[in-house]
């Protein structure tokens, strides 16, 4: 499903419209790309800290989109990550 995510939000950054959310954030640029995973990051913290499981698994899901659309505003991929996890382990 990552590689499917990836995938739509390079379609969104190739072919924007106005309803897309991934097309408004690479509109806004890289600092609210950041601001976005690091309030991600936060929000996982805090639900990690008392909110249930479930929450934690909605914001880490959201963590980890805002996570990719940050690799594909810099021109990377998850190819490059997993490239990255695989040298790191072998």
């Amino acid at each position: 499903m990552l590689n499917k995510l990836f995938e739509i939000i390079e379609e969104r950054k190739a072919n924007p419209t106005k309803k897309s959310y991934t097309a408004s954030l690479f509109a806004d640029g890289e600092d609210r790309i950041c601001q976005k995973v690091g309030e991600e990051a936060v929000e996982v913290i805090i639900a990690t800290k008392g909110q249930g499981d479930q929450r934690i698994i909605e914001e880490v899901s959201d963590l980890f989109y805002h996570t990719l659309v940050l690799l594909s505003a810099k021109g990377l991929s998850l190819r490059d990550i997993e490239n990255e996890l695989k040298k790191r382990h072998q």
